[in-house]
């Protein structure tokens, strides 16, 4: 199967200067946990509820003055449209995350694939690899 069969299509993107509590409600509102951030027509990074948490309130930041630039995730990593399901998910694997930006063959965004995206579409097995892989803690 190719990842654009299984993928969530027509992702919302938010700019760098994006404010973070502006980001938290698109997340609340959605039901989503991270927010692809673009500029000029480029992805150039992902924002997690993770990131917001940790990168923002943990370390006493003043979270109404950060942007998405300030806690936002790079390098960015992403899987392609027309590759296999398995491959993406060795992608997933290798790097340890949940929720990859699908680009197309231009180059531009066309959708999200996330572990609840695999889990609907594959083995029982390959669902479990991701899940053990990406949910390991580290030592």
């Amino acid at each position: 199967m190719k990842v654009k069969d299984a993928m969530h299509a027509g992702v919302t993107w938010a700019e760098p200067d994006t404010r973070v509590g502006e980001l938290a409600r698109m997340m609340r509102d959605q039901d989503i946990g991270s927010i692809p951030i673009g500029e000029n027509d480029r992805l150039v990074g992902m924002v997690t509820d993770r990131d917001i948490v940790c990168k923002g309130l943990a370390n006493g930041k003043d979270v109404s003055a950060l942007t998405a630039r300030d806690v936002m995730s790079g390098p960015i990593i992403y899987c392609r449209a027309d590759e296999e399901i398995d491959d993406a998910v060795r992608i997933m694997e290798e790097h340890e995350i949940r929720r990859l930006p699908v680009i197309n063959e231009d180059k531009r965004m066309v959708g999200m694939l996330s572990m609840g995206d695999i889990a609907d579409c594959a083995s029982r097995d390959l669902t479990a690899e991701v899940t053990r892989a990406v949910s390991d803690h580290h030592p």
